[in-house]
């Protein structure tokens, strides 16, 4: 059984950082496309950043380009997502999501929806002073 587990999460003043974790298991994130998606009540969800891990290809949005980065530990079978220069703006539910890897970064970022690949249970991030 497939179980993708996140971790991280929290409040922090603007400017400050947050790392979020995706621990999977029952499923390798060798050869996956892993995804960081957020979603705030009311709007559409939001690709944040993804990572194929067979090839290091990524996508951030531009909302989140110089700030965030997304990376694994192939050891841990684990995906990052390191958040810093955090604004008020980022304040979401955060989800990553796994998928095999025939679709590309951007697919998966701008397309993946919730029926598809493997979804974490969300985190929320709060930025506020």
């Amino acid at each position: 059984q497939v179980q993708v587990v996140q971790s991280g999460g929290g409040s922090v003043q603007p400017g400050g950082s947050l790392t979020l974790s995706c621990a999977a298991s029952g499923y390798s994130l060798e050869r996956s496309v892993i995804g960081w998606f957020r979603q705030v009540p009311g709007k559409e969800r939001e690709g944040v950043s993804c990572l194929s891990t067979a090839t290091g290809s990524t996508y951030y949005a531009d909302s989140v380009k110089g700030r965030f980065t997304i990376s694994r530990d192939n050891a841990k079978n684990t995906a990052y997502l390191q958040m810093n220069s955090l604004k008020p703006e980022d304040t979401a539910v955060y989800y990553c999501a796994v998928h095999p890897d025939y679709v590309t970064v951007q697919q998966v970022c701008t397309m993946l929806s919730p029926g598809e690949g493997h979804w974490g249970q969300g985190a929320q991030v709060t930025v506020s002073s």
